[in-house]
Parts: structure tokens; sequence; C-alpha cells
């Protein structure tokens, strides 16, 4: 009886110096700097409500590389040097790759299928797998080179018609590039099925995941209830936008499974993962969805890119005229430039990639609405969506407790 006391006894302090170094680690290390919180509403009337990256920049030379603040108890992390981002988001990636949980868009809709709202484990770790094993190289890459030169032609022709509707050309262009890569679905002149179709999925990601819209982002557990119940309403919108979702992953999917069973299938992501010796049905959910990530995450960032090249060269004539000059000392004027001309343009280049640096797609995100909790939703819906820390970790001395969201303020 005494042994087994002993053991009792042995064990129980074991818990309780287990538990003590945790409560005495929260303690000692303290959270990041940043602004001072107050009672219940934390940094609530901090927060800004346009170009949070500004703001978040002036935190960073106040308070430094890490700044933590905190909205109605939701710990928020930004992260402001690509040194901790990498040492956050890279070297303690199982720690870090988490993402947060939308009731309506991810669990509701389905987004959650998606690498975009995708919890981190092994179906996340697979995707990975999958991108690195057919696009992640350029060697990959290069032998989309082809169809991504003629769909530039095709964009070069439509402007040259009809000048005044550039913006449905840049947005048909990045569909049709995409959708080849995805796909190896060449997408219709005119109006194309799966193009629309998937501009409306996106566009329903938008508003399932934009803040103050639908109050289960706000109250999770009203996904429970009936539909017929009053305020469940929410949930029919829910069952369509979730067959619009799938039919966007499944349409294009099926099309290069019925272009193998002929024999016409072009290269395309997907064809070289159905046709890798690795190939399993087991597979087939996420080769499926993870193409479908490819074109929900690429369209509208690559729309805004391509746009963000025109308003730098209406606001920089001079640096255009020098990529001008350029090009036509490399091409001359019986030709337009390939990839391989790439080596010889570095002017034409750097302005490529000075654009992308100048005007990030997202620099943390479009806005954060300041309406309560809403400002939470608000980060995830628009800032290439936050990680969310899976365990409590000390980093550079700091506390960054599990459920955390880490922001990275990439303007900065």
């Amino acid at each position: 009886m005494t042994e087994h006391f002993s053991y009792v006894q042995l064990a129980a302090l074991v818990l309780a110096g287990i538990f003590l170094k945790r409560l005495l680690r929260k303690k000692s290390e303290p959270l990041p700097p940043g602004p001072k919180k107050l009672p219940l509403i934390g940094n609530l009337l901090d927060m800004p409500s346009s170009q949070e990256w500004f703001t978040f920049a002036e935190w960073a030379k106040k308070w430094g590389d890490i700044v933590s603040v905190s909205v109605l108890g939701q710990q928020i992390i930004i992260v402001n040097t690509i040194d901790q981002a990498m040492q956050m988001l890279d070297k303690k990636s199982s720690i870090y790759s988490d993402r947060p949980i939308i009731q309506m868009g991810g669990e509701l809709v389905g987004w959650r299928n998606t690498l975009a709202l995708l919890p981190y484990g092994d179906r996340f770790r697979n995707y990975r797998k999958l991108f690195h094993q057919a696009i992640g190289t350029h060697s990959a890459m290069s032998r989309f080179y082809v169809v991504e030169e003629l769909e530039t032609q095709l964009f070069l022709k439509r402007i040259l018609s009809n000048p005044d509707d550039l913006a449905a050309h840049v947005r048909k262009t990045a569909g049709a590039i995409i959708l080849r890569i995805s796909h190896g679905y060449e997408v219709k002149e005119k109006e194309d099925p799966f193009v629309t179709l998937a501009d409306s999925a996106t566009e329903q990601f938008s508003l399932s995941t934009a803040p103050g819209v639908f109050l289960v982002n706000l109250v999770p557990a009203l996904r429970h209830i009936p539909q017929w119940f009053p305020g469940g309403g929410f949930k029919k919108i829910a069952a369509q936008w979730a067959q619009t979702l799938v039919d966007m992953a499944e349409g294009p999917h099926q099309f290069v499974k019925k272009q193998m069973e002929v024999g016409k299938a072009e290269d395309s992501f997907t064809l070289r993962l159905l046709e890798s010796p690795d190939y399993t049905p087991a597979q087939e959910h996420d080769i499926k969805w993870s193409a479908a990530s490819l074109y929900s995450g690429g369209a509208d960032t690559t729309v805004s890119a391509i746009y963000a090249i025109f308003l730098a060269a209406v606001l920089n004539p001079g640096a255009v005229r020098k990529a001008q000059e350029e090009l036509d000392r490399v091409t001359g004027n019986n030709r337009l430039p390939t990839f391989a001309d790439r080596v010889d343009l570095p002017y034409t280049n750097a302005f490529a990639l000075e654009v992308l640096r100048w005007h990030s797609v997202t620099p943390t995100g479009k806005k954060i609405a300041k309406l309560g909790f809403v400002i939470v939703l608000g980060l995830i819906a628009y800032t290439g969506v936050p990680h969310r820390v899976s365990e409590d970790n000390v980093h550079n001395n700091y506390f960054i407790p599990k459920g955390a969201l880490v922001i990275t303020n990439i303007w900065y």
C-alpha cells in the first residue's frame, strides 16, 4: 500500500511539475510587444479600417519585427521581416502551418478541401507533395511555356481588336492560362462554361468568408440548426454554393479523364499525376482538389498582378520606353518575345519583378472591417489566409500561444 501510494505521489509531482513549468513559462516569456490592450476588447480600437500594412509597418518601427495584438480574445501575431517569417513559417512549419476555421466558407460550402483553408495534416502535406511533383521545378514548369506564350498572343490580339475591354481580357487570359496548366483545357473564345463556373465559385468564396456577411462565422454553433429553423436560411445558400464548388472541381477533372480515354489529353498538372507510376485511386480526391486549388488560388492574384503591370506602365512612361528599347534590340519588329529571350531581357524582367514588389497582390490583405470581432474574420478572408499556431511555442524569447493567427506584412 505504501509503495503504491508513493507511485501515486510521484505521478502527481511529475504532473504538477509539468503544469508549473508551463505556467512559469507563460509568465516569464511574454507575448511580443504591441499597442496597449484594453480590458475585454483588447486592441479593437487600434485596428485600421483600410491599408493595414501601413499601420503594421508603423508598429514595426515602434515595437520591432514581431508585434502582437488581440481582438476580443483572438491573439494576432504580425511578422514584419522576411527573416522572422522564414524562421517561423518555414523552419517551424509543423507548428505554424495550420489554417483558421471558417464555418460558412470552409466547413459548410467546402473550401476546406482546397489548399487555402485545408487544415495542416497528412492531406495538406500530400497537396504540397503533388504540387512539387508536377510543377515544383523550373524544368517542370518549362513544359507549359508554349501554352503560356500562345494564350499571351491571344490576349494581345483581343486588346488590339477591343482595347476598351481590358479588364475582361485580363481575367479571361488569367483563367485560360491556369486551366491549360491545371487541366490541359483550352477555353472557348467567347463565354466559357468552366471559366464562368470558376468565377462564380471564387466570388462565392469571397462572400462566404467575408466579415459580417454570415452570422454562423461569428457563432459557429449555428451550423447545427436545421434549415427550416428561423435564421437557418444560410444553410440553403451553403448547399447551393457547395454544389458550385464541387462542379468547379469535378468538371475539369472529368474532362481530363475523358480526354485520356480517347488518347487526346494535353499535358497538364492533373494528367501528370493521373499518369504517375505512384497513382492509386485513393489519390483521386487529392489530385482533383489540389488542381482546383491552382485555379481558385491563382485566378484573382494573376489578374491583380497584370492590372498592376498596366498601372505601372501608365505611371512610369520612362521605364516603359527603356523596356521597349530593350525588346526592340532583342526581338526586332518581326516577332514577339518568348521565354527563351528572358535571359537577354534583364531590364524587362526587372520591370516585372519590381511591379510585384511595388504592388504586392496581398500586402497583408484588401481590407479589415472595423466592426468588433468581424476584424478577425476580415483578416481571415483577406490576408491570403493567415496561419494558425497549432501548439504553444516560444520564438525569439516571446511566447506564441496556440490558436494565435500569424500574419506576414509582405508589403513591409
